[in-house]
């Protein structure tokens, strides 16, 4: 089983150090998906629309709690325990939204129940609240998965070869740099991908999310890319109709930073989902699916990964078996682990250590020189 564990050793002409990076096996796989897919209880596929629900009930109550307390109780404070209360609130909201995005996740794979309509309705409800455009999102994250470590198809964090890399990105390897980039993509990373489709594949015209004649979508989608739009056009009506009720410093306090952490963490565990030394990427040569859907690594993040619905630490699992729901996955991932073998790759690195290292290992793809197949491309550190 591929652990991400690293040992010291003398580094090589890339930079890394010699067996310190236990990869990801890039030849096909002695196992098919049926193979995978018979070792797991078939309950484990079962969508139950009473306990799906309970998940959104939840963290809902969650999330009222934490805004009742925070809207009663917290203007009561001495000033200077303010400052320390509301950062704890923010942190808990984003963290129990998070959450709530997930669901809405769910419902976009068509794991939330065993009805289409309860699904887009949950989810577009849940997603147009955190102002995501659900179908359009839905969409484009289905073409991920279909594309996963496709260099070419892949529709987010796709690695670029270091010819592709901006002229910019040297001055920007080092510790300030590194912030100052970490910095940028949590906090702007989502919208502008939305927006711009920034870290996404490319097209041969502009691409946005927010576009129902974009060349991201097809002519059967586009009606549900407006519902989207309305969607997120409504929560926006209802943030300004409160904001002038409330005024605007309330708005950001109740309801924006937290949504600024839930954008950061969604970028982040995206991030850290793909991005990882030992994981390969295919060109169009080389890709198949199950190759492509194991390009993907399992992370830690410690008692988040309960709050995030684990998410984080069953992502293999569920790149394999999207419709799979996510109270099913920790047990398929124990399942299926012994026939990946090599093919699974889990990293128990901490998620704020691993961001550090991945922003500092994972500059750009390239080729190995000595391997026998060129289409098969592997993180590099070094310009």
């Amino acid at each position: 089983m591929g652990a991400g564990g690293r040992t010291s050793a003398p580094k090589t002409q890339n930079g890394y150090h010699q067996n310190s990076i236990h990869r990801v096996p890039h030849s096909k796989p002695p196992f098919t998906l049926s193979e995978i897919k018979k070792a797991i209880p078939p309950h484990c596929f079962q969508r139950s629309l009473l306990r799906s629900f309970s998940y959104v009930v939840y963290d809902l109550s969650l999330a009222f709690l934490f805004y009742y307390v925070a809207t009663t109780y917290i203007h009561l404070l001495p000033q200077h325990f303010r400052y320390l209360a509301w950062p704890l609130y923010w942190t808990l909201q984003g963290c129990v939204l998070t959450g709530v995005w997930v669901v809405a996740h769910e419902c976009g794979h068509h794991a939330f129940s065993d009805y289409q309509w309860v699904d887009d309705t949950v989810g577009l409800t849940l997603h147009s609240a955190l102002l995501v455009p659900y179908f359009s999102w839905k969409y484009s994250h289905r073409r991920h998965h279909s594309n996963t470590g496709s260099l070419e198809r892949d529709e987010v964090f796709v690695p670029k070869p270091k010819s592709k890399i901006p002229w910019y990105s040297r001055y920007l390897n080092n510790p300030v740099g590194r912030v100052l980039t970490l910095t940028v993509t949590l906090t702007l990373g989502w919208p502008l991908y939305l927006a711009f489709n920034v870290s996404g594949r490319p097209y041969d015209r502009f691409a946005c999310h927010y576009d129902p004649y974009g060349p991201i979508y097809n002519d059967r989608e586009r009606l549900q890319i407006f519902i989207s739009d309305i969607g997120l056009f409504t929560t926006t009506y209802v943030l300004y109709r409160v904001a002038l009720l409330k005024g605007l410093a309330w708005v950001i306090c109740v309801y924006g930073v937290p949504l600024l952490i839930v954008n950061g963490f969604l970028v982040l565990i995206t991030f850290l989902q793909h991005t990882h030394p030992s994981l390969p990427h295919y060109d169009s040569s080389e890709w198949d699916w199950l190759r492509g859907a194991l390009a993907t690594v399992d992370r830690d993040y410690g008692i988040l990964n309960k709050v995030f619905h684990n998410i984080t630490d069953t992502h293999v699992a569920h790149h394999l078996f999207s419709t799979m729901p996510h109270y099913h996955a920790m047990e398929a991932t124990k399942v299926i682990k012994p026939i990946l073998g090599d093919y699974y790759q889990f990293d128990g690195t901490p998620f704020y250590k691993a961001m550090w290292r991945e922003a500092k290992e994972c500059l750009y793809v390239e080729p190995d020189e000595d391997a026998p197949t060129k289409g098969v491309f592997w993180y590099k550190n070094k310009y």
